[in-house]
């Protein structure tokens, strides 16, 4: 099983969108809240490349991109063989 992280905030519809496609999914994955951390998001934004939107998702620490990159993914048939 892969390993998911989606660094989110609070206030975020987009961020909301891609939790449920993978809670639909059955995934279990580890949400990072850095609405009030600034140095959280700036390991966030390191580690997504300098991309400063959320949702930023991981999958086995390989950047995803956001909720439209994920959707986009899915839509492709290659999240699944992703998430394993």
């Amino acid at each position: 099983m892969a390993v998911v992280e989606i660094y989110t905030t609070k206030t975020c519809p987009y961020c909301v969108r891609a939790k449920k496609l993978l809670d639909a999914k059955g995934v279990s994955y580890q949400e990072i809240d850095v609405s009030k951390d600034q140095n959280l998001r700036q390991f966030m934004v390191e580690k997504a490349g300098g991309r400063t939107s959320v949702p930023q998702i991981f999958i086995n620490d390989r950047p995803m991109g956001g909720c439209d990159d994920l959707h986009a993914l899915d839509k492709a048939g290659e999240l699944d063989p992703l998430l394993g």
